[in-house]
């Protein structure tokens, strides 16, 4: 399985739209597309991985790697994790919980939601 990232722009947030399989070989493609975003000069990022179907440690390093990127320019970043995403539930949200770092990500249930600056983020 690939990976396809599709990049759009929603109320000055760059929206990242992934779908997949991130692991060891399609991760680079997240991050290079994270990192495009930055260098065009956004600093607000959503990450909808809604229809991601698998991720493994290799993922999560490019999540965690997002993030350490995003803070360290001011930036903002949400991930779309839905309860009910990706055939039976968000994937990259237990393993997230199962490593111990959900926590360090605001989490939203769709794209909408996390472009609210009124609505609080999902708690961990």
């Amino acid at each position: 399985m690939t990976l396809k990232v599709t990049v759009g722009e929603q109320d000055g947030w760059a929206v990242l739209c992934v779908s997949g399989e991130m692991d060891l070989l399609t991760s680079p493609v997240l991050r290079q597309r994270v990192h495009e975003a930055v260098a065009d000069g956004r600093r607000s990022v959503v990450l909808d991985l809604s229809d991601v179907l698998f991720c493994d440690s290799s993922g999560v390093g490019v999540l965690i790697a997002t993030r350490r990127l995003i803070r360290s320019c001011q930036g903002r970043l949400r991930l779309i994790l839905p309860a009910q995403g990706a055939v039976d539930g968000s994937h990259v949200n237990r393993v997230l919980a199962a490593l111990g770092v959900r926590r360090l990500f605001e989490v939203y249930p769709d794209v909408a939601e996390a472009l609210d600056e009124q609505a609080a983020p999902l708690s961990a």
